[in-house]
């Protein structure tokens, strides 16, 4: 069982990870905040997803201000 929940996440995690690459394509440099709501990401996976991005070099987070 907890096999079966480790693939919804992983999954979970790629099509997060697939939709905020066509939508920093799309729109450019976002905000975490922005992105979130452009993917409609919930709970941590989306930070999973971005935090993925981040390791395998898809993605660069810069600290504008106070936001990400």
């Amino acid at each position: 069982m907890a096999l079966s929940g480790q693939r919804t996440v992983f999954i979970g995690q790629h099509a997060v990870s697939s939709a905020a690459i066509t939508a920093l394509n799309t729109h450019g440099e976002l905000s975490l905040a922005q992105l979130k709501k452009l993917v409609e990401g919930k709970g941590p996976i989306f930070e999973w997803a971005i935090g993925w991005l981040a390791r395998e070099d898809k993605v660069v987070i810069t600290l504008r201000g106070r936001s990400l």
